[in-house]
């Protein structure tokens, strides 16, 4: 008998061992699914931290621009690639139309990055502000004067090709100067050219805005003053910049990039 219930009690401690040992390792493969799950969890919060992150930084306060086209050359170049101060004229709050406080007001010699209407798709461009609200512009033989003032523009492209007239009908057509010019101006005779057009009163929240390669910008000389609502940005400084055109072998976006314009500053 005694040795029978040494064996049941040792029986008794073989079973709650299994058991014992049975109940841990239910409990690990029902932590294991949990932590698996609160690391997933943990990821998602990351990316979507991040993508948020992102989003505030490139609406708020810096965006990314590349330049595609010759206008403000030489100034920007085709294959340049900027960053611009979003929050400095105030940021748009995407969808409600609101605009965050801005820091000052664009103003004469800002490169500015704008999203005018009349571009089909409609993208930014980048272009120089020459004049303000309640500004007389003019230009004379390629001379920009500011409210009589003659600029000095040492950032203008020197090589210029003849002067011609602007359109009077069609895209970029001049008409809508008449209704800038100031009293005293004769409208009949008026007939502006590329290089010589003007006086132009620049109206409230408009401004009036050139490309710096005078013979080679849609600006506002054909497409009118730009308004202060599509004014996004001011350039700040070149990041990479890359020559399309260049023939170097792969990777291009390295043989073929400008090193020296990395970091300049945009004025």
């Amino acid at each position: 008998m005694k040795g029978s219930t040494a064996r049941e009690a040792g029986s008794g401690r073989t079973a709650a061992s299994r058991g014992s040992a049975g109940a841990g390792r239910t409990s690990g493969s029902q932590r294991a699914p949990e932590s698996a799950a609160a690391s997933a969890w943990e990821w998602l919060k990351s990316i979507v931290i991040a993508v948020l992150l992102f989003l505030v930084i490139r609406t708020f306060l810096v965006q990314a621009f590349t330049i595609p086209s010759g206008s403000m050359e030489n100034t920007l170049l085709i294959g340049d690639y900027l960053m611009a101060n979003n929050a400095v004229y105030g940021a748009k709050v995407p969808g409600l139309g609101w605009r965050t406080p801005a820091f000052r007001e664009p103003r004469h010699g800002d490169v500015v990055v704008f999203r005018p209407e009349y571009n089909d798709p409609v993208i930014d461009v980048v272009k120089r502000v020459v004049g303000e609200p309640g500004d007389t512009i003019e230009m004379k033989d390629r001379v920009v004067f500011r409210n009589g003032k003659a600029l000095d523009e040492p950032y203008t492209d020197p090589d210029y090709l003849p002067d011609e007239p602007l359109p009077e009908s069609g895209v970029g057509n001049y008409l809508w100067h008449l209704q800038a010019l100031p009293a005293g101006v004769d409208r009949e005779s008026y007939h502006p050219t590329r290089d010589s057009w003007g006086p132009l009163v620049v109206p409230e929240e408009h401004f009036l805005l050139l490309g710096d390669n005078r013979d080679q910008s849609l600006d506002s000389r054909y497409m009118g003053f730009i308004p202060r609502d599509v004014i996004r940005g001011k350039a700040m400084f070149i990041y990479f910049s890359v020559d399309q055109t260049a023939n170097t072998p792969f990777p291009h976006f390295l043989t073929a990039a400008r090193w020296s314009r990395i970091g300049d500053v945009i004025r």
